[in-house]
């Protein structure tokens, strides 16, 4: 079973790959606020959508001092097709294993069209300078991520 993480939880550590093939430690970003924002699957619409809205809004979150980190089960190969064809100035990170989807609870069972599959649960973790999870949002707005962000932080 699942443990649901919830608000005040540390934020389950883990080390992946980026779409450099770099790897990449949560620990890494300690003392940094960090968004680590699951996604379904790279260049689908709502997904590109969700990363040209955090890519147009990157100064905004950068000036704050926050990383973004974009995390789905698809390949470092495909990560990079995905920076490249949106030159998206932030990481993705290869899970292709479901450990960290797995770990964050947002890898369960879907249903569309009525086939029934796994897969990511569009999520983001809010996790500050402590590691700890300050906000989880589970409703996100593709179009208006950001803005979800920082209101969210209580950030202007």
């Amino acid at each position: 079973m699942i443990m649901k993480l919830k608000q005040g939880d540390t934020a389950p550590a883990f080390t992946t790959v980026n779409q450099d093939g770099n790897k990449v430690s949560l620990k890494d970003y300690k003392g940094k606020k960090v968004v680590l924002y699951f996604y379904p699957k790279d260049n689908t619409p709502n997904c590109s959508v969700e990363a040209c809205n955090l890519r147009d809004n990157f100064a905004r979150l950068t000036a704050k001092d926050i990383i973004v980190l974009g995390v789905s089960a698809d390949s470092v190969n495909s990560h990079k097709k995905f920076e490249t064809k949106y030159n998206l100035p932030f990481t993705l990170l290869a899970d292709e294993e479901q450990k960290i989807v797995t770990d964050y609870g947002v890898w369960a069972q879907k249903k569309m069209m009525g086939r029934t599959y796994m897969g990511i649960v569009r999520t983001t973790f809010l996790i500050n300078e402590k590691g700890n999870i300050d906000h989880i949002i589970e409703k996100v707005e593709s179009k208006t991520h950001t803005e979800q962000i920082l209101e969210v932080w209580g950030i202007k």
